[in-house]
């Protein structure tokens, strides 16, 4: 009970500073998108893809999380877009404390657009909100068709899951359609995109997605 009890106090006081966050973006009318999945599923690469599309349309700032290294944030930052590195030493998930303090480096007046890359992992970022209108979810086709239903939260909790590196797909054993109605059972009326960065598959759908939600939080913040 006492270990049950501690991830209570936990989560509710990371919910208390995520809605403190979310009062923030939402009065400098900034669109904010938690994107998650595993090590490797692509998603700095989806990123990268999406500043190309959306460089001339969106302003937009990244806060990348990773447990150690800059990496990452040094691909998002090679494309003139504004990147804070968060590392977590060893920390599976972001939390809000820790979007909250680097939030506050970057110019929001500015921004229309904030993704937060979380770190890899399919499980612990599904728990903890940061602050984000919307949470994504971007699963390579290389992991299998059967992570949907192995890691039922992430899927559940996100608006959008990206099926990434489909140009793969004749390589792979996975059943896209399976894979598709799984996630549209635990979420109904998720959208669901097939994307591959290196064929630029599904990424004007993906980025005409993120263009709508933009343009509600700005239109609701009128």
């Amino acid at each position: 009970m006492a270990e049950i009890q501690v991830m209570k106090n936990i989560l509710g006081e990371n919910d208390r500073v995520a809605a403190e966050n979310q009062a923030l973006f939402a009065e400098k009318n900034v669109y904010v998108i938690n994107l998650m999945g595993s090590p490797g599923a692509g998603k700095t690469s989806v990123l990268e893809k999406t500043m190309e599309k959306l460089k001339d349309k969106l302003k937009m700032a990244v806060i990348e999380g990773d447990l150690f290294t800059s990496k990452d944030a040094d691909r998002i930052e090679k494309h003139g877009v504004p990147v804070i590195q968060i590392n977590t030493a060893g920390g599976c998930h972001l939390d809000a404390p820790m979007v909250q303090k680097v939030a506050q480096k970057l110019d929001l007046d500015g921004l229309d657009l904030l993704v937060v890359e979380n770190v890899g992992n399919l499980v612990c970022p599904a728990e903890f909100a940061v602050g984000e209108d919307d949470k994504g979810v971007v699963l390579s086709i290389t992991e299998g068709d059967d992570k949907p239903m192995k890691y039922p939260l992430i899927f559940k909790e996100s608006a959008i899951a990206l099926l990434n590196k489909a140009d793969l797909l004749p390589y792979c054993n996975f059943d896209m359609a399976a894979a598709k109605e799984d996630i549209t059972t635990l979420h109904p009326g998720m959208d669901v995109i097939e994307v591959s960065c290196t064929k630029d598959q599904g990424l004007d759908e993906w980025c005409e997605w993120l263009l709508s939600r933009v343009a509600a939080k700005q239109k609701k913040g009128e």
